[in-house]
């Protein structure tokens, strides 16, 4: 992942895709995970998101990955917590509140081992983050390191991908099928039409827009793509 120019971004406050409150649909659908209340749950690129603290608030540690400081320091700031800052043996800084942990790392940089650890995944904004050549990777190294009976909820976005470039970028229910169901049940949750409730998209010229939600159960131990 290009750390440069995200952190640029976050520089320039363009971080259209964070949300003011906690995404509905989570609050909706999380409790069909039916997971124990102190599962570990994993929040790749979790940026300043207000999603980490209601997971926390249902008793969950959370983990949660950014390689951004500057959008770790605004979500604790924002969230009126204040961290403990320490470095583990791999020279990463970790982020200390109460349940909520935020690793300061490139997401394909964190260790299996770290990511065993997670009987949960809540994914709303990293896999469609990334481009089409380096999602099948990103999937088999965090999906694939979660703990064998791991769950998630998985948020996506559809859209034809030649209207507009990315990030974020389409991601469709077949190739979220093709890319988990051989290691994963995937359940599709919910879809709906966002394209009026999100007007930056229409003024780039996309003519349709859906969002969707997925709940994701692991068949077992094997890794995504093997």
């Amino acid at each position: 992942m290009d750390s440069h120019y995200w952190s640029q971004r976050w520089v320039e406050g363009r971080v259209e895709w964070h949300q003011d409150t906690v995404l509905p649909w989570l609050q909706k659908y999380w409790p069909s995970l039916a997971l124990d209340s102190d599962s570990r749950v994993l929040v790749p690129l979790c940026g300043k998101s207000l999603d980490m603290p209601w997971l926390a608030e249902c008793g969950h540690r959370v983990l949660g990955i950014e390689m951004v400081p500057l959008a770790i320091e605004q979500f604790f700031a924002d969230s009126g917590l204040h961290p403990q800052r320490s470095q583990d043996e791999a020279g990463l800084t970790r982020y200390t509140a109460g349940a909520i942990e935020v690793v300061n790392v490139n997401v394909f940089d964190v260790e299996p081992a770290t990511l065993a650890t997670c009987r949960a995944v809540y994914d709303r904004a990293a896999l469609i983050a990334l481009p089409p050549s380096i999602r099948e990777r990103y999937l088999s190294h965090m999906y694939g390191s979660l703990a064998a009976d791991a769950s998630g909820l998985l948020i996506t976005l559809e859209y034809p991908q030649n209207e507009m470039p990315g990030p974020p970028f389409a991601v469709d229910e077949d190739e979220v099928r093709r890319a988990l169901s051989a290691d994963w049940h995937v359940d599709l949750l919910e879809r709906r039409d966002i394209l009026s409730m999100q007007p930056e998209f229409a003024a780039a010229g996309v003519t349709s827009l859906h969002t969707a939600a997925y709940w994701l159960r692991r068949k077992g131990p094997a890794a995504v793509g093997g």
